[in-house]
C-alpha cells in the first residue's frame, strides 16, 4: 500500500526527505581548494618525514661513541649559520636515559629558536635516541646506531619529523624544511669525512 503525503494545514505539500550523511572533511577541503593534492588531510600521519643516512667510518667502535655521545660535540658537525648553541649547564658529557639537552638553534631564515631534547634511550656501543620535548617541530625522534664493520664503525642515522601547521606546514616542508634537514646530514657526512677519514 503506497504511504499517503502528510498535507500541513496553510502550507503547500511537502515530502519527508530522508537525512543526507555529512560530508567528510576531505570532501569539504575539496570543495574548497580545488584540485590540490589531498594526501595530507585525509591521513595526518603522512605528513611525517622518515629520512635514513649511513656513513662508515675508519674509526674503532669505542672512539665513534665517545664522540656522538657527547652533546658538547653536536655543535662541531652542525652547519656554521645554524648558529647552534648548547645551553643548558648540567646535562653532563656521558649520554644516558632521561638526559635533558637544551640548546638555541636558527633552522630558517636566521631565526633563533629554542631547543629541548631529551635522550630518550641508551643501549651503550649500540644506539641512542633523542627526541624533541619542544622546539620548532611538531615531532622529532632520532635514532643514532653505531655497527662494527670491515674494520670500522657503520653509524646509521633514522630520523622521523613532523612540521606544524598542518597542510600549511606540508606544504614548506615539501618546499624548505626537508631541503634544509637533508643540508644538515650532507654537510655533518663532510665533516666526518674531514676529521676521522672514509
Amino acid at each position: 500500500m503506497m504511504n499517503a503525503e502528510k498535507t500541513v494545514p496553510g502550507a503547500s505539500k511537502c515530502r519527508l526527505q530522508p537525512a543526507q550523511p555529512q560530508t567528510p572533511h576531505c570532501c569539504l577541503a575539496r570543495n574548497l581548494i580545488g584540485t590540490i593534492n589531498l594526501t595530507y588531510i585525509r591521513h595526518k600521519h603522512e605528513r611525517m618525514r622518515e629520512l635514513y643516512f649511513t656513513q662508515w667510518l675508519p674509526i674503532s667502535l669505542d672512539e665513534a661513541w665517545a664522540f656522538f655521545s657527547n652533546p658538547l660535540n653536536l655543535k662541531d658537525i652542525t652547519p656554521a649559520q645554524m648558529g647552534f648553541v648548547v645551553t643548558s649547564a648540567q646535562h653532563g658529557e656521558k649520554m644516558y636515559a632521561g638526559q635533558i639537552i637544551r640548546y638555541i638553534v636558527k633552522p630558517l631564515f636566521g631565526i633563533p629558536l629554542k631547543w629541548c631534547t631529551e635522550i630518550t634511550h641508551v643501549v651503550d656501543k649500540q644506539y641512542f635516541v633523542d627526541e624533541q620535548r619542544f622546539g620548532p617541530y611538531a615531532f622529532w625522534h632520532h635514532q643514532h646506531r653505531f655497527t662494527e664493520q670491515n674494520g670500522g664503525v657503520l653509524m646509521e642515522d633514522i630520523l622521523h619529523y613532523k612540521v606544524p601547521f598542518g597542510f600549511l606546514g606540508s606544504i614548506v616542508d615539501r618546499m624548505i624544511v626537508n631541503r634544509e634537514v637533508n643540508s644538515i646530514f650532507i654537510y655533518r657526512k663532510k665533516v666526518l669525512a674531514e676529521r676521522f677519514g672514509s
